[in-house]
């Protein structure tokens, strides 16, 4: 089993419905938003009161919030249902893949904005590359759990797959053949790579994207990190479909 804590994180958990839920755990004496607790009570889930003590226990960290979700793992997809979607909702696929990019909260960051800009699914290699784990799901703030994430063995094949199904492959990288931003059109099916922090891109993934694309800069740092240039290539590919699916937060 796995433990997710904070609200917002188990929320989305709750919301999702996608994990095997077991039990959730609350701090006696803490008050937590209704909706939270009614969310658990609509799928029957057992909740269980404790101390704070006991709650840190499980989730391993102090930073809690009084509010603890007993889950089973993670619930990897296929490639295919990604593509299922985006035919569902009418849309041209829009797809993230992760060469070797490592860190939970630049994947938890990037997978939140993914949500956010309605991504239809994340690519991960499965061997080189870390889990969605609770911490992953935390940084996300519960957004993982509402994505349909696929683990690959070799990525390399997987994007030449993709291109035998009409998705073009735009790699952010610094490389000298790399386009401007502004000169590139996102308005297609497509499959953003975003790799390793430091590193980029490996050699092989590079040589199978259709192109490569750059932000521009004008500061003095040479480079965004991974999360936010990751970011920036959503939301312009977003715009660029004229913010399909977009509603008012108001």
């Amino acid at each position: 089993m796995e433990y997710l804590y904070r609200r917002n994180t188990v929320f989305e958990a709750l919301r999702a419905g996608r994990r095997v839920i077991k039990r959730l755990w609350l701090q006696k004496g803490v008050q937590q938003p209704q909706e939270l607790v009614e969310a658990a009570k609509s799928l029957s889930i057992p909740i269980q009161t404790a101390d704070k003590q006991h709650l840190t226990q499980l989730a391993g960290d102090k930073g809690h919030q009084g509010v603890v979700l007993e889950v089973g793992p993670y619930p990897y997809c296929q490639i295919q249902e990604m593509l299922t979607l985006a035919a569902s909702r009418g849309e041209r696929p829009l797809l993230l893949l992760f060469d070797l990019l490592h860190g939970p909260q630049n994947i938890g960051t990037l997978l939140r904005a993914a949500e956010a800009c309605g991504v239809h699914g994340i690519i991960l290699q499965d061997r080189r590359a870390p889990d969605i784990t609770p911490s992953v799901v935390i940084f996300s703030a519960g957004a993982a759990e509402h994505l349909l994430i696929a683990q690959i063995t070799n990525l390399t094949q997987t994007i030449q797959w993709l291109k035998t199904e009409g998705i073009w492959i735009v790699g952010l990288d610094l490389d000298e053949e790399a386009m401007p931003l502004d000169q590139v059109d996102l308005d297609i099916p497509l499959g953003i790579v975003i790799g390793h922090e430091g590193q980029g891109l490996r050699r092989l993934v590079r040589e199978n994207c259709d192109y490569l694309v750059m932000l521009p800069m004008r500061g003095q740092v040479a480079s965004l990190n991974a999360a936010t240039a990751g970011a920036v290539m959503l939301y312009s590919a977003w715009q660029a479909r004229g913010y399909e699916g977009a509603h008012s937060n108001s």
